[in-house]
């Protein structure tokens, strides 16, 4: 069977990646499983984390929160009514993220999303260069509908 074919774990406790996380996130590698998955499409990656409070949360909280860290990151879309899907971030620079919190307000799953092949690169370099330089929106060439948007 060939990659085309199925849908696969890999590196699991072993990611070349997991030590970025943990450097990023600030926790210890005891706080943290991370499972990738191998998916047969020509690009995109879809993360989905787990998380547990200490403190039951809202909705709302952990939205402020979401809004308040990526406030000056134009090619963040954080999404309130539904989850992010690969569809949406395909050949764009946005990472799109969103979440659903349990019942119980101690829990939330959140979905990001990505296309790897772009921000692996800047994407048409000089056209964001000069559009910076310009003073320019360099959001504003990048817009894509998605459903679902806050």
């Amino acid at each position: 069977m060939y990659a085309a074919d199925n849908l696969s774990a890999y590196s699991v406790f072993a990611h070349r990646h997991t030590g970025e996380m943990l450097e990023q996130i600030g926790i210890d590698q005891n706080q943290i499983v991370f499972t990738p998955h191998l998916l047969p499409i020509p690009r995109g990656i879809l993360s989905t984390i787990y998380v547990r409070f200490s403190a039951p949360q809202t909705a709302e909280s952990i939205s402020n929160i979401y809004r308040d860290f990526f406030a000056g990151s134009p090619m963040v879309r954080l999404y309130s009514k539904t989850l992010p899907q690969i569809q949406y971030s395909v050949r764009t620079n946005y990472a799109d993220i969103g979440f659903q919190i349990a019942p119980d307000g101690r829990r939330a799953v959140i979905v990001s999303c990505l296309d790897n092949l772009l921000k692996a690169r800047p994407r048409k370099p000089s056209k964001i260069s000069t559009s910076c330089r310009a003073g320019l929106n360099q959001r504003a060439s990048h817009e894509s509908p998605a459903e679902g948007l806050a």
